[in-house]
């Protein structure tokens, strides 16, 4: 019963739609007509407002770490399961009729929660491409790609790296309309100066 109780918690924890609420407080609007639709920061930082942009993105990240930590503290055998199911609810989110973010951040918040040195070596990856290309879904999708091998070095064949497998490829999956982009040259690069993307 408690693993039930956890996973409905940490889905419905998953599903808050930060970027919508923080743009719609912010004086923005919905931010799903905005830019590419989605409710992710990159998508926020279209707005031209860093802020919400910082704010979604810490948000979103911090959901995927109080799904594990809660996890943790009171059945710790679950907090792997806790974790997917909160990137479920980000996702597919029940609010949104199951339409929801790419996971990016939520699933960096559940790494470092999970195991510390993986989640940084992911944040790590994720950053040094972005200040190579400028590109946040060339970012996230080399980032998703290495996750699975950081976590075989990091951790061997573990429950954790079929895990971060899993995160990888639905990730992967979330990002295809950007890799149709990006092979026809057709994405748009990050221009954190002036506040857009």
């Amino acid at each position: 019963m408690l693993f039930f109780i956890i996973i409905a918690f940490s889905y419905l924890l998953g599903s808050i739609p930060f970027g919508l609420l923080v743009t719609k407080f912010g004086g923005e609007g919905d931010i799903r007509t905005i830019g590419s639709g989605n409710i992710g920061a990159t998508n926020v930082l279209r707005t031209g407002r860093k802020g919400l942009a910082i704010a979604t993105l810490l948000l979103d990240t911090v959901k995927g770490m109080a799904a594990v930590w809660i996890a943790q503290t009171y059945a710790p055998e679950v907090a792997m399961w806790a974790g997917l199911a909160a990137l479920i609810g980000h996702v597919f989110p029940v609010w949104l009729k199951f339409k929801g973010g790419k996971g990016v951040a939520t699933s960096l918040g559940i790494l470092l929660a999970l195991e510390p040195l993986l989640g940084l070596f992911c944040a790590l990856t994720w950053l040094a491409t972005f200040f190579a290309f400028r590109i946040s879904s060339l970012s996230a999708l080399v980032a998703a790609a290495f996750a699975p091998l950081f976590a075989f070095i990091l951790l061997g064949d573990e429950p954790v790296w079929l895990m971060t497998l899993f995160m990888s490829l639905l990730l992967i999956i979330r990002h295809k309309a950007n890799i149709v982009r990006l092979l026809h040259g057709e994405e748009g690069k990050s221009k954190l100066k002036n506040g857009h993307a």
